[in-house]
């Protein structure tokens, strides 16, 4: 006989774990299923770990809205649980007079996305802020901050779990049929289904589209392109002379190379961009020499010898190269009319940021 459940949530990573708790607070604690032994050991685990503003994006976008929403969210949510974060703030850099422009755009976005805390600086103030950076001009973003990002999902399965939800590991998904109102999950190598539940929310990330694949029910033109493109970061061992997160003007693709810093001070770069075929966190370092000539446009002085290979992380992008930015695409029953499925696809950066926000949304496309 199959179990049945109040709903399902596909994927353990901090989107999951958000839409679970956020669920479970509802009144309809889930079944979180998922395909790794552990929580978050994908996109969730191999990020910069930043709390982003909300000034880079799109006016009228998700990834604006949500953005601005989440981070507000997500500092309260962190300070009520004493989840490790700080609010260090950012600098933008423009290197050279050609990227003064990008500034100004980025301070003319953020304002319409309802960021209005930034300042535009000039190199002089730039420089006694961070007297190491090499910049034309900045802009500052002072809530911009950084998280633990595994004691952020703990944090987040612990509050599902005190309201209901169970999580299942090692949990591989081969097919999804719709019976009487019920959504049921057909395992690999069972044939009959294990649980089955009303509301089905897809959060699966990379594996998004092979999920919303295996729904037998759901129309194929649903189901948009996946782009992997992977991003690489190299750490720098020892101290920097840094004590705000540097980006530069973003680049196509991504952010561009930047600086981060850890809970504990240290430093990395990256990443960067490269549009891979298939998942592979394979970091190379033949790739020195590039991240070497990035660093240093923003610390001269670096030494290249204590830069080293660090980790890949890989988006998943709905956009590929060459294309305009894609925004997330949160596919709910008023889009496919499938009643009770979500489908969240392209929840790369500013995810993690958004992750409460983007709980509270699906929650609102179930009703």
């Amino acid at each position: 006989m199959t179990d049945e459940v109040d709903a399902i949530v596909i994927g353990a990573g901090v989107i999951g774990l958000a839409v679970a708790r956020a669920l479970a607070l509802a009144g309809k604690p889930p079944l979180i299923v998922e395909g790794e032994p552990h929580f978050g050991s994908w996109t969730s685990s191999r990020n910069s770990e930043v709390i982003h503003a909300g000034i880079y994006y799109p006016e009228g976008s998700l990834k604006a809205r949500l953005c601005v929403e989440g981070k507000q969210k997500l500092y309260e949510f962190c300070a009520a649980r004493n989840v490790p974060h700080k609010k260090l703030g950012k600098l933008i850099f423009a290197h050279d007079d050609s990227q003064l422009d990008d500034l100004e755009m980025i301070m003319a976005r953020a304002a319409a996305a309802g960021v209005c805390d930034l300042t535009l600086l000039s190199q002089s103030q730039a420089r006694e802020i961070e007297p190491e950076l090499a910049c034309k001009a900045a802009v500052l973003s002072p809530s911009t901050g950084i998280v633990d990002s595994h004691s952020l999902m703990l944090a987040l399965l612990g509050e599902a779990e005190e309201h209901g939800a169970i999580i299942a590991p090692n949990s591989k998904i081969e097919r999804i049929t719709k019976d009487n109102a019920y959504w049921r999950l057909h395992l690999a190598g069972e044939e009959e289904a294990i649980v089955g539940a009303p509301v089905l929310i897809n959060s699966a990330g990379l594996a998004a589209q092979k999920i919303a694949g295996a729904i037998e029910s759901l129309p194929s033109a649903f189901l948009p392109p996946l782009h992997l493109a992977r991003g690489v970061y190299f750490t720098y061992s020892g101290r920097t002379p840094f004590s705000h997160l540097i980006y530069p003007a973003p680049e196509p693709g991504g952010l561009g190379t930047h600086l981060t810093l850890d809970l504990s001070g240290q430093a990395r770069f990256g990443p960067d961009v490269e549009w891979i075929d298939k998942i592979d966190y394979t970091v190379d370092p033949n790739r020195h020499a590039k991240f070497t000539a990035a660093a240093r446009r923003i610390w001269p002085s670096l030494d290249p010898d204590r830069l080293q290979p660090g980790y890949a992380g890989i988006r998943p992008k709905l956009s590929g190269p060459g294309e305009p930015a894609a925004d997330f695409m949160i596919s709910g029953p008023a889009d496919h009319d499938c009643d009770g499925l979500v489908n969240l696809f392209g929840i790369e950066s500013p995810g993690l940021t958004a992750s409460l926000a983007i709980a509270d949304y699906v929650v609102q496309c179930l009703k």
